[in-house]
């Protein structure tokens, strides 16, 4: 979906329309999600955030401005500063250690952490096959969530071009890591 559209979609949010704050959501929940993950950490601390950005979109719509840049920005920078609102709020980690008699030990046992280990060993053996743009743009859309128009931008090669990129390198990669 382009910026155009996603603008449009703010300015129907802005008018109350329900169906464009569905389409809208369905569209930009993904990255906003990624972003908010990235800052927190936690996927349910992600999720509540996510939930809150939403929030702010569906009130703040209406101030949205086209000309102040572009949708994806404006939706990133709520994302991101509702995902350090939610950090800053945490209690102190303090506070938690006082007032706590047994703590479960939460990390994974030293088996599940090799396993783990190796799976990412494995994963970043068959990336290096990958030529090197191409591994570039299958960390920046799986890892850090960017977008097929995102990632066409940055390289600067057409949309279709860039999936086929991105769908050829996952074929690379599952045949490498089935063997």
């Amino acid at each position: 979906m382009t910026s155009e559209e996603i603008a449009e979609l703010i300015g129907r949010v802005a008018m109350r329309d329900r169906k464009a704050f569905v389409a809208l959501y369905r569209e930009t929940s993904p990255k906003l999600f990624a972003i908010c993950l990235r800052i927190l950490k936690d996927k349910t601390e992600g999720e509540e955030a996510l939930q809150e950005v939403y929030i702010k979109v569906w009130q703040r719509a209406s101030a949205f401005a086209v000309s102040s840049g572009t949708p994806s920005s404006w939706l990133a920078a709520i994302a991101r500063n509702q995902a350090i609102d939610t950090l800053r709020s945490r209690k102190p980690v303090a506070d938690e250690l006082d007032s706590a008699y047994d703590l479960a030990d939460s990390q994974l046992d030293p088996e599940a952490t090799t396993v783990i280990r190796d799976e990412g060993r494995r994963i970043d053996t068959c990336m290096e096959q990958l030529e090197a743009d191409r591994a570039v743009a299958v960390r920046r859309a799986y890892v850090e969530g960017l977008s097929y128009h995102e990632l066409a931008g940055e390289f600067g090669v057409p949309l279709n071009t860039m999936r086929t990129w991105l769908r050829r390198s996952l074929l690379k990669l599952r045949e490498c890591l089935e063997r």
